[in-house]
């Protein structure tokens, strides 16, 4: 990126650059990387009404188009690797590796959603009356509003847009003002891989305007739904916003991933997983494990286990991790001291260490948490994770259930037997057995229980879930209905010209055409060879 750049909004196909900006500052040199259009009022209004001006025309292209389309984008964003890793590096001060992965698994998100496409059905469900039948069609709901995080920006950002965009829905992207270049870009490359103009539209605003544009955003009459993906107490403010418009939303919100390790567990393995999923972008992704139950038995071992992990993979001699903001630090910092104040010890890391920098801070593991601290249940989003010590299976599953949230956990077992019965008690979206919390390909469905909400985001039902259900209920079996749409005194002629009788009309009349058509044939048919002394049909 260069400082220069200024990030412009995706606006019916054509960069807009507002009248005002604002600086975007990398979180891991502080320097300044480049500048981003700040929306007012009227821009929010030109790309709802621009995504509302599209729909008609693209909730009826086909489905092998769309898929075609799906498939060319991948390969811009293929070609565009390099580029695009390097954004997110200089946006949110994540490592090349965090980057690398980001970009790799919208590439896969982009071609799984392609192959996806073509495997919308209705259905014809049963009905009470067995003189009326029903269908279920799927219809596009029209404008959905998409917010998502910056801290996985291609993830996060791809899935919030393309999967109503493969449902046949147009989308107003509100990017995030920490990642607005990178968020930017999903919109070039569907551009570039020749998506229509107004399919999706971006904006982006500084915090200060958030409150306003976001409220703008959601009570405009033409967005029909609400994808949201970002903190706890911004999902509140959505939630609320959407439910007094009457519009429905998808929250996928924060996390407190517990990972159980037994007594019968490798410790090698789970230390090294659990040291990964709880700090890996410096422990902020929704998914990052803050709560280790560990069985008393191999309390110890672990311990030492994970510590030499820790120094394994987060090396004391290397960089210190880098966080969003001083904020960030400032609140695992708060975390930290509550807990030290109410009898929690350090197992690892210094939690007052100087970094040189107020957005960087090192791992700490605390040990003796209880829930009378507040770690026990915050989100601490930053590096930091907790032990807990469990003696039997009713304690380890009361105590990883006893958050808000769920949306991801883990089980270290050698008995798989028991993993399972852990998995079918701890309520979590997912449960990965001796792997981390943190896991997400676009094959597998991404939902959760408690505050984040079910959203499945993945799997043909993401698409599906961008889709109204629409129901059409008709007589199947009248004969009345048969009456007025043939008559007796069907015309030879009519049926010659090949002209269908039925389509032009209701759907309940339709499903019998052929037969009645046929019989009407037959009919003539036999005339005909009785006049020409045969018993011949028509053909």
């Amino acid at each position: 990126m260069n400082a220069n750049d200024v990030t412009p909004f995706c606006i019916d196909g054509k960069e807009h650059i507002p009248d005002k900006t604002f600086d975007v500052v990398s979180p891991a040199t502080g320097e300044l990387v480049g500048r981003a259009g700040s929306a007012a009022l009227q821009d929010v209004e030109q790309a709802v009404d621009a995504a509302a001006a599209a729909f008609p025309k693209w909730k009826k292209t086909g489905p092998t188009q769309r898929r075609d389309l799906f498939l060319k984008a991948g390969d811009v964003m293929e070609r565009r690797r390099e580029e695009l890793i390097q954004c997110s590096v200089d946006e949110i001060g994540g490592t090349r590796d965090w980057g690398a992965f980001n970009v790799d698994t919208a590439i896969n998100m982009l071609r799984d959603v392609a192959g996806r496409v073509t495997s919308i059905e209705g259905s014809i469900p049963m009905t009470q009356n067995p003189e009326r039948s029903c269908m279920v069609v799927r219809e596009a709901y029209g404008v959905v509003l998409s917010i998502a995080a910056w801290n996985a920006a291609y993830i996060l950002g791809l899935r919030s847009v393309v999967y109503p965009i493969a449902a046949g829905n147009t989308v107003v992207f509100k990017t995030s003002e920490f990642a607005p270049r990178s968020h930017w870009t999903i919109a070039s490359i569907l551009q570039e891989a020749g998506f229509p103009d107004g399919v999706l539209n971006t904006i982006c605003c500084e915090p200060s305007a958030a409150p306003k544009i976001t409220s703008a955003l959601v009570s405009n009459p033409h967005v029909r739904k609400i994808n949201f993906t970002g903190s706890t107490n911004v999902g509140r403010i959505i939630g609320r916003l959407a439910g007094e418009n009457l519009k429905p939303v998808v929250l996928e919100l924060g996390g407190k991933a517990p990972a159980i390790v037994w007594e019968d567990a490798n410790l090698e393995t789970a230390a090294l997983q659990c040291a990964l999923g709880s700090f890996l972008n410096s422990g902020q992704i929704c998914m990052s494990t803050e709560r280790i139950l560990v069985h008393k038995n191999v309390s110890k071992q672990f311990q030492e286990k994970l510590k030499a992990s820790i120094d394994q993979v987060f090396s004391a001699d290397g960089p210190s991790p880098v966080l969003i903001n001083e904020a960030a630090v400032k609140k695992n910092k708060t975390l930290l001291s509550d807990a030290t104040s109410k009898g929690a010890s350090i197992i690892f890391g210094d939690p007052s260490a100087d970094e040189g920098r107020p957005n960087s801070m090192r791992p700490v593991v605390l040990g003796n948490v209880t829930p009378a601290m507040d770690i026990y249940k915050t989100e601490s989003f930053g590096p930091t994770v907790s032990i807990i010590e469990i003696d039997t299976e009713e304690q380890a599953v009361d105590i990883a259930n006893d958050t808000e949230y769920g949306l991801t956990s883990a089980v270290f077992t050698e008995d798989l037997r028991r993993g399972l019965r852990f998995a079918r008690q701890i309520e979590s979206g997912a449960v990965h057995i001796n792997a981390m919390t943190v896991h997400d390909e676009p094959f597998i469905p991404h939902g959760g229980m408690g505050r984040p909400q079910p959203s499945s985001e993945q799997k043909i039902e993401a698409v599906e879930a961008e889709m109204l259900a629409m129901a059409s209920s008709y007589n199947s079996l009248q004969k009345n209905c048969q009456a007025k749409c043939i008559p007796n005194d069907f015309r030879e002629a009519e049926l010659n010209k090949g002209e269908s009788v039925c389509l032009d009309r209701c759907v309940s009349k339709f499903l019998d055409t052929t037969q009645k058509v046929s019989e009407i044939m037959q009919q003539q048919g036999q005339q005909q060879g009785m006049q020409q002394g045969g018993s011949g049909g028509l053909f």
